[in-house]
Order: C-alpha cells, then sequence, then structure tokens
C-alpha cells in the first residue's frame, strides 16, 4: 500500500515545523522568582516611629565600688579612684537616622495588560516586595559586621571584634582583621569558633538568650560535612557520637554552643568600601566613611556570631505596594517602599568570622 501526504493542520505555509499553529495552553502556573531567604528581621531590635527622621537610644556605663572608712561622707568624698565613693557612670547615645525612601517600581501598560491571558498584576507587586525584602536583609547583614568592628559605646566599655577562623590563630578575638591568613576555614574550625565566639559572649555579659550565627551557605554545610568533600563524620559538628544535635539527612544543625545557627546568601563577601551607589542615599554610614551607607569591606567576611541587642533599626514606614492607573500614560504605576534607617546599638554583643 502506498503512503498517503496528510494536509498537516499545525503547519505554516512555506514553514518546516508542523505545530506552530496549534494553541499553547496556559498552565495555570505562573514561574516566579524563588523568594530568597531573609532572617535578620526577628534577630534584631525595631523601633517605630510616628514622625521624626531619627530616633536615640540612650547607652550608660557601669558603676563602681569602694570600701568605706567609718565617719567618711560618701556623698561629698570625691569619685570612686580618686579616693572617694562616688561613681560617675559614663552615658552616651546611639542615634539611628530614617534613610530616604527606598522603593522598587514597575510600570505595565493597558495594552499588555489587556492582552494578557494571566493575571501579572500580582506577580509584579509580589516581585517588587521581595526586592525590597532582601535590600532590607542584605543591610542588617552588615550592619551587623559595622557593630562587630565598631568601637566600645561608651568610654572603659567592651566590644565584640573580629574572630579569624584560621587554625593558626583559633581563640584569638580582635579588633582588626590584620591577623587574617585568607584560607578557607574547616568544619572542624569553624566549630571551634563558635565556641570562641560563645566565650566572647560571656566575657561580654551577653546573655544566653537570643544568641545566634548567620553563615554563608558554604560555611553552613562544612558543619555537616565536617570539610569539603566526602563526609567528614568524625568532625561534623551533628556528630552523636559527641553529643552533636542535627541531621545529615535534612541538612540541619540548630545550636553550637548554645548559638542558633542560619544560613544566608546575603553576607557579603566583597570589598563595597569605595561603592555608594544603591546606598548614597543611606543616611548611617555604619563604618564611618561618607556616602556609602551600610557599605564596606567584606571580602574576608565568613558570618556573623551575635545577639539581638546588637543592631537596631528605627521604622518610620514599613514596607508597602502601591499601584495606580494612569490616564495619560494609559497603564498602571507598581511601586514598593519603606522608609527605615538601620545603625549599631551595643558593639560588644556582635562578632564578625573571618577567614
Amino acid at each position: 500500500m502506498s503512503n498517503t501526504t496528510p494536509s498537516r493542520v499545525g503547519l505554516i505555509e512555506g514553514g518546516s515545523n508542523n505545530d506552530a499553529l496549534f494553541l499553547k495552553k496556559f498552565s495555570g502556573e505562573i514561574l516566579q522568582t524563588f523568594e530568597e531567604s531573609n532572617i535578620f528581621k526577628p534577630l534584631h531590635t525595631i523601633r517605630t516611629i510616628e514622625s521624626g527622621k531619627s530616633a536615640q537610644f540612650p547607652v550608660t556605663g557601669i558603676a563602681t565600688a569602694n570600701y568605706h572608712t567609718p565617719g567618711e561622707n560618701i556623698a561629698s568624698n570625691g569619685l570612686v579612684g580618686a579616693g572617694g565613693y562616688l561613681s560617675d557612670i559614663a552615658k552616651n547615645e546611639k542615634i539611628i537616622t530614617i534613610d530616604k525612601m527606598l522603593d522598587a517600581s514597575t510600570f505595565l501598560a493597558n495594552i499588555d495588560d489587556v492582552k494578557n491571558h494571566y493575571d501579572i498584576r500580582s506577580v509584579y507587586a509580589n516581585e517588587l516586595g521581595k526586592a525590597l525584602a532582601v535590600r532590607f536583609d542584605t543591610a542588617l547583614a552588615k550592619v551587623f559586621i559595622a557593630a562587630a568592628r565598631s568601637a566600645a559605646a561608651v568610654t572603659g566599655g567592651k566590644t565584640g571584634g573580629i574572630l579569624d577562623v584560621s587554625a593558626n590563630a583559633m581563640g584569638n578575638v580582635s579588633d582588626s582583621a590584620d591577623d587574617a591568613d585568607n584560607t578557607d576555614p574547616t568544619g572542624a574550625e569553624l566549630t571551634a569558633a563558635l565556641f570562641t565566639a560563645a566565650q566572647k559572649l560571656d566575657e561580654n555579659d551577653v546573655p544566653s538568650d537570643g544568641r545566634f550565627a548567620v553563615l554563608r551557605p558554604q560555611e553552613y554545610y562544612k558543619l555537616i560535612t565536617g570539610g569539603a568533600g566526602a563526609l567528614a563524620i568524625s568532625t561534623s559538628a551533628v556528630n552523636k557520637d559527641v553529643g552533636g544535635v542535627g541531621s545529615i539527612a535534612s541538612g540541619s544543625i540548630p545550636q553550637i554552643a548554645g548559638i542558633t545557627i542560619y544560613k544566608s546568601n546575603h553576607i557579603p563577601s566583597t570589598d563595597l568600601s569605595a561603592v555608594s551607589s544603591g546606598d548614597g542615599e543611606a543616611a548611617n554610614d555604619v563604618f564611618g566613611a561618607s556616602g556609602v551607607g551600610y557599605n564596606g569591606n567584606f571580602t574576608n567576611t565568613l558570618g556573623i556570631v551575635s545577639h539581638s541587642a546588637a543592631v537596631g533599626t528605627v521604622k518610620l514606614l514599613d514596607l508597602a505596594t502601591e499601584s495606580e492607573y494612569q490616564i495619560e500614560r494609559q497603564g498602571t504605576l507598581f511601586v514598593a517602599k519603606y522608609a527605615m534607617g538601620h545603625g549599631v546599638l551595643r558593639p560588644e554583643c556582635a562578632i564578625e568570622l573571618q577567614k
């Protein structure tokens, strides 16, 4: 029997694709960008103000005790250290200023909206909100690092500092990064560094409740595997033989040394000390370099160990999204916005992990 040449229904005249004219069925599922994990919001202090441009956080030092000699007047015998009894308690303030309005926006032409066969408006609004949420989380990661590098809030006060995670500097917490050897740490070195950080926080009288560490995914999973390559179970922080808590199966590790462990893609890892774009309108230069906002040199940064009291946010306008149809432009403007500012409150509560 001879072959029959069919008239292909999906073929465009002169073309070669037999499926070209067939209808593309809408799946009903919109493939949006995956939402990044934002974790810093519940890990710091937030203060909401109804008006104004900044908020004040008073800081006080500590009192000193001295032995009393019978008969001496406590109130008029001078200050402690000069033979007297009265403590001159140091006082200072931390002021966090509201940055300029931060917004993300897009415009949807009316003709495109009419032609489109699925709801794109909710997608646009959601993506704009996520863009601001990422900026919020990234800024806070930088401010926690700034807290670790900051001087004491009052004279004689304590600081957190920078912890070199490399094996030859284990246990060394300093206030500079000069001793960092720029090598990638192993899981065992990271685990030891977390215990050293916990010791430093204890020495700074930082409460055990509310301590946390945020690491890049690369370092987080080293805590579970023990190092690069195949699983080094003997050096894994989840090793049940030595009381580890966590699961290799789920790839999670909840705590080390009483510190709750998180992972984040928002830990910076490049030198942004000369970058002002994006943060140029920030009113808080947390590293002391005018015009760079929350940016600094993060080349050797691996993560943060801190307490929620280390960093504060002043909120004037919470994250909100708006949309407005503009007749003169024949389309809809979508805007997501917030007005907040971030700053260092208690430097003694933050430790930066560096390689």
